[in-house]
């Protein structure tokens, strides 16, 4: 659905599309007020989801850019350790890398498998009975899905969906998603088929939808358009403009809505963004995603500017 037919939408009268929210000018105040306008406050012990960017890398959300949303819901930034090395493998480095790019500077930082993990079922999955996460992500109340919305290596893209399957699995969680079900350890020797990993992805996301009910909300920032994931610490420099800051109750409606901008734009460079997200079938996380029950690929784009 592309977002000319998401607005005709509405003409339809049709009340059981989902809105997707959007300013086109990204700002402290407009994340803010889009977190207003979705209408579900964050209550009770908040966690806000966000990757704290691997050293070396610089486009991940910037403190300055959050810290007035953060500080509204009296969050706390929550995070798992990775599984490919780097420099947030460990809790020790993760909470440093967090200390340099700013983030403990505005809001308590939680590497929630520091402790080790719990895990969540998967109702109905094909690849993954169980979602593997941090222990702590059971401490909170309430989850803010704070995504910046890029390209991924593996995955096409990165937005809500990534940032809740693969982002709040812990270490070992992450494993298991990238291997779909088949190891705990090191996955990167034996991954499987494409769209087995992509359905993994929208299969551990569907455990945390199901653990948290209404108690989440998504919110994707479409700036510096790397075609490379948070995650890589030496990622490739945006070809294409931002777009804006998305946000929905929907994680399907909002990934969609922001892959469809991304289609739409007149900048000539988003020719790599696209190719990345179509070269990984990206848009299987989403088809798929939707066949389970996460959410919607078709949605009203509702613009507040």
């Amino acid at each position: 659905m592309n977002c000319a037919n998401a607005q005709e939408q509405k003409s339809d009268g049709n009340t059981n599309v989902p809105k997707v929210y959007m300013f086109k000018e990204i700002s402290p105040e407009n994340l803010v007020k889009i977190y207003e306008a979705l209408g579900r406050e964050a209550t009770g012990k908040v966690a806000v989801k966000l990757s704290t960017g691997e050293p070396g890398g610089h486009n991940f959300l910037q403190p300055v850019l959050i810290k007035d949303l953060v500080q509204k819901v009296k969050g706390t930034i929550v995070e798992c350790n990775t599984a490919y090395g780097g420099g947030r493998a460990d809790t020790e480095n993760h909470l440093k890398a967090a200390k340099d790019h700013g983030f403990t500077a505005i809001a308590p930082v939680d590497i929630m498998d520091a402790e080790g993990e719990v895990a969540l079922p998967v109702k109905g999955g094909k690849h993954l009975k169980e979602d593997f996460v941090g222990s702590h992500y059971l401490n909170y109340d309430f989850t803010v899905v704070l995504s910046h919305f890029k390209g991924h290596a593996m995955g096409g893209f990165g937005g809500a969906i990534k940032n809740i399957s693969i982002g709040i699995a812990s270490s070992a969680g992450k494993a298991w998603i990238h291997s779909a079900g088949k190891t705990k350890g090191n996955p990167w020797g034996n991954l499987p088929p494409q769209d087995d990993f992509l359905e993994s992805m929208a299969e551990a996301a569907k455990a945390i939808i199901d653990h948290c009910g209404d108690k989440i909300l998504y919110i994707n920032v479409a700036n510096n358009l790397s075609v490379d994931c948070d995650c890589d610490s030496s990622p490739e420099d945006p070809k294409m403009g931002d777009i804006g800051i998305l946000a929905s109750l929907d994680p399907i409606a909002l990934d969609k809505a922001c892959t469809d901008l991304v289609r739409a734009s007149e900048d000539h460079g988003k020719i790599h963004l696209i190719e990345r997200i179509d070269s990984r079938n990206g848009m299987h996380t989403l088809e798929y995603g939707e066949k389970i029950g996460l959410g919607s690929q078709k949605y009203e784009l509702v613009k507040l500017d």
